[in-house]
């Protein structure tokens, strides 16, 4: 288009306003009938130009307002009324007109096409208006501050056809009825059906070309302001319908994929159909009615829900329900909720179960209940574990399977939530801590494991296990009662050398040291230590005796642990004796009292100051013993027994073939305590393939006046036999064992609790009550949790002994430090 200066015009022109109108009217009307084939353009600009130039620019701009008014109120909104059926209407205005989904479909889509039509007419031919009219627009509109000529007919395309009452439906627009129209459309296909969904976006695209105001702000888009509310209240009510339905006829599984899905489809329909403005909307409205609002009815379905997830390994399921969940509450409290409840539930079951078993009948004395390692003479089958010892280990074994299966869950349903993570610890931790007996039994797990259960395993499936296991440890909350079990355990296997692998235990110290601190394994190194040194220490006597040059080539070897009392659980490793009574001393035979009181000179010279405290109920010892065969041949046996054992055994080589010794008797000469002396002659006596010794009359249960014969008629195929010691009971303590280790533990913690009093003291120097007790809970936590009524007890007795001091006259109960 070539625009000619304004120099190119004289002011003296005369010029026809009506004249040069009427050429611009019958043009325009060309324009919009699209029929401006044969129009020259240059021509009108060139007459607009002169109108605007002749100070004519306020009439034309009306002119061309009342010529697009009445285009639009007498050409076009009659086109658009003449396509509107009765079928659109159906339910509208209280008529009886009924109408089914294809006759709405057609009739609504005659509408929306119409209005495609009528408005890609209307801004084409607004388009070429323009153009004509560049000079009105950039000089005219600018200098008086109008909207532009084609801003003015969008707002007219709004008044005159979209807003038009429809006669006979007064209070309905061609605007309302679109709505209703695109608004069925989409319910039809959220029923399922087709729709035209390009006619549709045509229709959302003229909608988002029209504004409310002159100023056309993106936020007064007619899109905006009219159809997306309509479309939200709608759907707002088709989800919380379809919610509660699908609540009441489907299962849990069911409604998150039903929902899952309905949240692609407003997604797609948002890009494809709609406008992406709207997607964070409608995704609102689909997390508030059917998650937010049922997301706990959905959670606690019977037979569905996520405890019938979680015990059926419905694991996609459950990463839906933990992805719709997230998307109206970053805590996701009610799955929380919901899987901790179950972890508890499972837990105490696990509890009550492990309870149940320890209360099973006793195994009944046989060669079974021997504590007999592997050896040459062990029976074909391994010897069952004790009752009370296999539901301990099953108690863990449960739960270890319980933790697998719920980290498998939070990995792979729950994204490794960090917030699920804490609460399924807590979970463990509640129910773990529920149980009075966690420590000893996770314990006694080790102990197990440490004497057979990783045998045969890889360096990888050991570490695994350990890891395992130190894990529940985290969950336990009094460490130090685990502290004490597992010395006692751990002494047990180191003395007896019943450790599969030393480098199994040191990996376990060494793991225990990283969760809980040096301070919890310190005592449990020196126990090594210990066992390193006596080790050193027994090959250094051999030395010795091998220099002095004994004669005697029956003289016994003597291997010795030396243990340090304070560090080693010696009151635990044996059947406590009478509380307040010191262990009987044994009274060995000649031979051995000779070599025990050569091995304490020998010491003693190394260690002066040093007292030795022999425990006899520790130790065991390999005999040989004789016993006559066929055609009088004698064949010997190397029996590896207790030391108790041997000292009875060694009371027959000063007895005639024949004679026998009565219990009692046998207590008098050897002083080992009753309780002990019976165990050793079950073994020796009543269990069937180690029985060395005859005993009259034979029954189970020992008498005093019981006698006790040297079996020469024992035969076994093996040459090496061990002989175990009768289990006195079951490793898992009574209830008086159980009070008698706690009584002892408190009187620990007592002290433990008053060191942390006076060193936070010490450095605080003045403290209130409520604050010190905090602060002594903190600090302690890591290793037992302590009570409050046992803290108060100690800040008492420090003011007592005056490492303490009320401070006079304080606001709040506060303690001073005495230096």
């Amino acid at each position: 288009m070539r625009i000619l200066n304004s120099k190119g015009l004289t002011g003296n022109d005369d010029l026809d306003f009506e004249g040069t109108w009427a050429v611009l009217a019958s043009s325009l009307r060309e324009i919009n009938t699209k029929n401006p084939s044969n129009l020259s353009f240059e021509q009108l600009y060139r007459n607009a130009y002169k109108l605007v130039l002749k100070k004519k620019g306020d009439a034309l701009y009306e002119k061309v307002k009342s010529f697009e008014r009445d285009w639009l109120l007498n050409e076009v909104q009659p086109q658009i009324l003449a396509v509107l059926s009765v079928s659109l209407f159906a339910g509208d205005g209280g008529g009886s007109v009924t109408t089914n989904t294809n006759e709405r479909r057609v009739a609504g889509e005659r509408l929306m096409k119409s209005l495609k039509h009528a408005w890609e007419d209307h801004n084409t031919g607004m388009n070429m208006t323009t153009d004509v009219l560049m000079y009105m627009d950039r000089v005219y509109c600018a200098d008086n501050r109008k909207p532009s000529i084609f801003t003015t007919s969008m707002g007219q395309f709004r008044d005159y056809v979209l807003r038009a009452p429809i006669p006979s439906y007064d209070s309905m627009t061609i605007a309302s009825l679109l709505f209703t129209v695109i608004l069925d459309q989409i319910q039809m296909e959220r029923d399922g059906d087709l729709i035209d969904r390009a006619l549709i976006r045509s229709c959302v695209y003229m909608l988002e070309g029209l504004y409310e105001t002159e100023e056309e702000e993106e936020d007064t888009k007619l899109y905006l302001t009219s159809f997306e509310p309509a479309f939200l209240v709608a759907s707002r009510e088709f989800y919380k319908t379809e919610g509660r339905s699908l609540l009441r006829t489907t299962d849990a599984g069911t409604f998150c994929r039903h929902t899952k899905r309905r949240l692609a489809e407003e997604s797609d329909r948002c890009r494809s159909t709609l406008s992406p403005l709207t997607l964070p909307k409608i995704n609102s409205v689909i997390e508030k009615e059917m998650i937010k609002d049922l997301i706990r009815d959905v959670v606690g379905l019977p037979g569905s829900g996520v405890q019938f997830m979680l015990d059926n390994d419905r694991l996609e399921e459950l990463q839906m329900i933990y992805d719709l969940i997230s998307k109206v509450d970053p805590k996701k409290e009610e799955l929380k909720s919901a899987v901790s409840k179950r972890i508890v539930e499972l837990g105490t079951e696990i509890n009550s179960g492990a309870i149940t078993n320890s209360q099973s009948q006793p195994v009944k004395l046989s060669n079974s209940s021997i504590e007999q390692p592997d050896n040459e003479a062990k029976t074909t089958t391994e010897r069952p574990l004790n009752q009370q010892t296999a539901a301990a280990v099953k108690w863990v074994d449960d739960i270890l399977l319980l933790k697998d299966k719920y980290d498998n869950v939070l990995d792979t349903s729950f994204n490794a939530d960090q917030g699920l993570q804490t609460a399924f610890s807590r979970s463990f931790t509640d129910f773990i801590n529920n149980f009075d007996r966690s420590s000893e039994y996770l314990s006694l797990f080790f102990d197990e494991n440490m004497k057979k259960g990783i045998k045969g395993k890889t360096e990888n499936e050991v570490d695994a296990l350990l890891d395992k296991g130190i894990t529940l440890l985290r969950y336990v909350q009094d460490k130090d009662m685990f502290e004490r079990y597992y010395k006692k355990h751990l002494s047990r296997r180191l003395l007896m050398k019943r450790s599969v692998s030393m480098d199994a235990e040191r990996q376990m110290i060494s793991k225990m040291k990283m969760e809980v601190g040096n301070s919890f394994t310190q005592k449990i190194e020196s126990m090594f230590k210990d066992m390193a040194v006596s080790e050193d220490l027994s090959s250094n006597y051999k030395q010795h005796v091998a220099r002095l040059g004994d004669p005697d080539p029956r003289r016994a070897e003597l291997d010795v642990n030396v243990l340090t009392s304070t560090m080693w659980p010696l009151e635990a490793m044996g059947q406590s004796y009478h509380e307040g009574e010191s262990r009987p001393t044994c009274i060995f035979p000649p031979t051995i009292d000779k070599i025990k009181q050569g091995f304490e000179k020998f010491y003693l010279d190394k260690h002066s100051g040093r007292q030795l405290s022999w425990q006899a109920n520790m130790g065991t010892a390999d005999i040989r013993a004789y016993f006559p065969e066929s055609k009088g041949k004698v064949k010997s046996r190397e029996l590896n027994v207790s030391t108790y054992a041997m000292v009875i055994l060694l009371l027959y080589n000063d007895l005639p073939s024949g004679a026998f010794i009565t219990c009692e008797e046998i207590q008098a000469k050897t002083n080992i305590p009753m309780h002990e002396l019976t165990r050793n002659l079950q073994s020796l006596a009543v269990a069937p393939k180690t029985r060395v010794l005859l005993k009259e009359p034979m029954s189970k249960e020992v008498k005093p006046s019981d006698r006790f014969f040297f079996n020469e008629s024992f035969y076994s195929q093996f040459t090496k036999i061990k002989i175990g010691v009768v289990t006195s009971g079951n490793k898992v303590e009574d209830q008086d064992e159980r009070k008698e280790t706690e009584k002892k533990n408190n009187d620990t913690r007592g002290n433990i609790i008053e060191a942390a009093i006076v060193r936070i003291m010490k450095q605080r120097k003045e403290l209130t009550h409520q604050k010190l007790i905090q602060e002594v809970i903190q600090q302690l936590t890591s290793r037992f949790l302590p009570d409050v009524t046992m803290v108060k007890k100690r800040i008492e007795s420090l003011i007592e002994r005056e490492y303490l001091d009320r401070v006079e006259d304080a606001e709040r109960p506060a303690y001073r430090y005495l230096a």
